[in-house]
């Protein structure tokens, strides 16, 4: 039995912004990135390969088998004409996939520098939040007073040049 969960308002304007976001960036996509991207995508499916196994299957039979029966083969072995086919197929779709991989780089580098602007607010906002609940707690009268290193600690916002710093410096140790 399935069960349907209900999701809170602001996970589904979440969800209908990253769906608008998407949108948007395939509209910005050029007519020549489009066409690209779906022969790309069709020709990464399983049936194109068993297509190409095929046709190259019956190209080699028969080329290799037409002068036993009298007929006359376009492409005699060693297949000189079924290899150049095949090797600008091959530079061809190499393009294409690099320019579709190009194109999803700079989308994921995007992306990524996205999610760092948002982590980096957060930690803003979790310092400041942080920070207004240790000035609440000083200044409410039945709360005891004391020193907590760790929420004093939290109360500073991280530089990320200085986490990217310590990171460098723990992963590029001498070993």
């Amino acid at each position: 039995m399935k069960t349907h969960l209900t999701v809170p308002n602001h996970v589904h304007e979440n969800i209908d912004a990253i769906v608008a976001l998407r949108a948007q960036e395939e509209r910005a996509l050029s007519a020549e990135q489009r066409a690209i991207e779906g022969v790309t995508g069709f020709i990464g499916q399983p049936r194109w390969l068993y297509a190409l196994f095929l046709v190259t299957l019956v190209w080699a039979a028969y080329n290799g088998l037409a002068p036993r029966f009298g007929w006359a083969a376009f492409d005699a072995p060693p297949f000189f004409l079924l290899q150049g086919i095949v090797g600008f197929y091959a530079a061809v779709m190499t393009t294409m996939i690099l320019v579709t991989q190009h194109r999803q780089r700079n989308e994921e580098q995007r992306n990524a520098h996205l999610d760092l602007q948002v982590n980096l607010l957060a930690e803003q906002r979790t310092a400041k939040i942080v920070a207004l609940l240790e000035e609440l707690r000083r200044d409410l009268p039945n709360v005891r007073n004391r020193v907590d290193p760790v929420a004093d600690a939290m109360q500073q916002a991280v530089p990320p040049h200085a986490v990217s710093s310590a990171i460098d410096h723990t992963f590029n140790k001498p070993t």
